[in-house]
């Protein structure tokens, strides 16, 4: 089988540098480019990272991009302009960048996730079809756990799963979110949906979704153990997309989920 010619930016990130370890052992792929957005005078696996420019991705196949929202942005004009392929990993747009990403997304094929596990991206599903399937006869509430030093909160997958929740009982997420803990031992239920965020050690990342009646209560429980996993999810979504025409994917897309 021919190997899918791939590019990473963002290479001296945390993810840049697990998906290089990554690729090195998946056999589906060749990488061919590596870049930041300073130069960089040594060699990376063999490469020279070069700046986002058509000189760099015009061998690849796929680019993987975990990098910043005005990064993406750049990366996206260079593929379209080369029909290239696209994994977006980076988080954090303003919904007019939202807007722009799906522009391009109408000429190039572009999957974009804000969290690349295959297992919580099953978990937003079971949050969403479980919301619709109880109604409004249970409260619900979100919990999550990471490591000391992330700052935001709740985390980006927290308020995901509360978009799940929010598709399932046909409303806003906006109009439902209640109040935003932190560190705190227990937390309520409420008629909004309630999180609690914990940040301690070195946890990689626990999620947990609760739903009750009053006189029972349905958890839906993801934990991560090794970042691999998000680096090899993203590999996969690349492979995924190499066989794909020009649109807007998503994870959902590549598992399958209706």
């Amino acid at each position: 089988m021919k190997k899918i010619n791939l590019a990473i930016t963002g290479c001296l990130g945390r993810m840049g540098q697990q998906l290089i370890k990554s690729s090195k052992s998946n056999k589906n792929f060749k990488l061919v480019s590596l870049t930041e957005n300073v130069k960089i005078k040594r060699k990376i696996n063999g490469l020279y990272p070069s700046l986002n420019n058509s000189e760099a991705f015009k061998k690849a196949n796929v680019i993987i991009d975990f990098t910043v929202p005005k990064c993406t942005l750049e990366v996206l004009k260079i593929a379209l302009k080369l029909k290239k392929k696209v994994v977006i990993g980076t988080t954090g747009f303003t919904s007019k960048q939202e807007k722009i990403i799906k522009t391009f997304a109408r000429k190039i094929p572009v999957l974009k996730a804000g969290n690349m596990s295959l297992g919580v991206n099953l978990l937003m599903y079971l949050t969403e079809i479980t919301s619709r399937s109880l109604g409004n006869n249970f409260l619900s509430k979100i919990y999550e756990v990471h490591h000391k030093n992330k700052i935001d909160y709740p985390s980006g997958t927290a308020l995901m799963l509360g978009q799940g929740i929010a598709t399932g009982k046909n409303k806003n997420l906006s109009n439902i979110i209640g109040k935003k803990y932190l560190n705190k031992k227990t937390f309520p239920f409420s008629k909004k949906i309630n999180f609690n965020s914990i940040r301690k050690s070195a946890v990689i990342g626990e999620h947990e979704v609760k739903f009750s009646s009053g006189k029972e209560i349905i958890t839906l429980n993801h934990e991560s153990f090794d970042r691999t996993l998000y680096s090899e999810g993203a590999l996969i979504a690349a492979k995924w997309l190499n066989g794909k025409k020009p649109g807007l994917y998503s994870m959902r897309d590549l598992l399958n989920f209706k």
